[in-house]
């Protein structure tokens, strides 16, 4: 008995963690530092983890509450109807939702190249198909209405990453405006904001009121530092809302995360320090770093060292973890997280010895 062809998927390839590199180099892992996944330095919320700790004593109890009462916070943070927002196992499990209510077995997608590689794995996982539109490095990545829409060909659902992962680059206002206008009213543009809070931006929830063709996913595990939970959830139009009834997986989203997601919420301070620390480390990657990087908006620079996977596994082998992005079909790029800023100056200096070393560097 063989699984169904799934030869069409490439494997989400994600950083390495401190504990895998730590036994390969044979350090201790507080030794190390680890920028290759875009990570909140400074951990969760003391408030989200004594909300966690709380929650596990009534782990035998279905999160039914715990999931109302997340739900009617973000619907008050977002100016909302409780209907339109969507709780999930992280951000992709918001993602899996949208394609269950939208996608017909042969329906199209269309996702940037480069880009997340989840959004056309779980169109192929609900048997849909897959186009790109491309970002260039040429042009800075730099995101357009017409640089989807001259690939646009009537798909179900489009998707826009913003801030972009891995270059940082925004899709801004007046072209999100554009694209929503230029395609077909039954294709739903998805905006994965990821890394919203760290960008003056406003959000794409604001024009839910406008158009129903527009959905946008969000996640607790970057600015508020809570990966390791996954927790995520997406805001949709008031029209279709009341399908996430019909496509929840039950109790999906645990209660330990729901309850450290809603305190993590009224922790702003918290936030407030995540986003001014990624803000100053973005700033001196960009300065200081021997090598040239693209305007970012997110926790995490992209810089075109020449030779990506040289650099980051010579970086790896002094206990600097950054992320080589050949699976983003860069090879000539890594990815360097924000940091703490003794984090952030020790990997810049670790990288600029490295690229001296290998007498690497491009131009982006």
């Amino acid at each position: 008995m063989n699984t169904r062809d799934l030869s069409a998927n490439s494997p989400y390839v994600p950083g390495q963690g401190v504990e895998e590199v730590a036994r390969e180099l044979g350090l201790d892992p507080d030794e190390l530092v680890k920028l290759s996944s875009n990570e909140n330095p400074f951990g969760p919320s003391p408030k989200a983890i004594e909300a966690a700790k709380a929650a596990t004593e009534d782990a035998h109890v279905y999160p039914k509450a715990a999931h109302t009462d997340l739900t009617e916070a973000l619907a008050t943070k977002w100016d909302l109807a409780p209907e339109q927002v969507w709780v999930s196992p992280g951000a992709d499990g918001a993602l899996d939702y949208l394609s269950r209510a939208m996608l017909a077995p042969g329906d199209e997608v269309l996702v940037p190249d480069p880009g997340f590689a989840y959004y056309p794995m779980t169109a192929r996982y609900h048997h849909g198909e897959v186009a790109t539109y491309p970002l260039s490095k040429a042009d800075g990545f730099t995101q357009t209405a017409e640089g989807v829409l001259d690939a646009y060909d009537g798909e179900r659902i489009v998707y826009v990453t913003t801030p972009h992962n891995p270059a940082g680059t925004e899709f801004p206002r007046d072209e999100l405006v554009a694209l929503l206008e230029g395609v077909d009213e039954e294709t739903l543009v998805v905006v994965d904001e990821a890394y919203g809070e760290y960008t003056n931006t406003p959000s794409a929830a604001g024009l839910l009121d406008d158009y129903e063709n527009v959905a946008v996913t969000r996640t607790f595990s970057k600015a508020y530092g809570l990966a390791g939970l996954r927790i995520g959830y997406a805001l949709v139009p008031e029209a279709w809302a009341d399908a996430y009834a019909r496509v929840n997986t039950p109790f999906a989203a645990n209660a330990v995360a729901l309850d450290a997601a809603r305190a993590a919420l009224d922790d702003d301070d918290h936030v407030d320090q995540s986003v001014e620390s990624a803000v100053w480390a973005r700033e001196y990657i960009a300065e200081e770093l021997d090598a040239p990087t693209v305007d970012s908006a997110g926790n995490f620079v992209l810089a075109d060292v020449g030779d990506g996977a040289a650099v980051a596994e010579r970086a790896q082998e002094r206990g600097v973890i950054v992320r080589d992005t050949g699976s983003f079909g860069l090879p000539e790029c890594v990815r360097v997280s924000c940091g703490t800023e003794a984090e952030t100056r020790t990997a810049v200096e670790t990288l600029n010895e490295i690229l001296v070393e290998l007498d690497l560097g491009a131009e982006v």
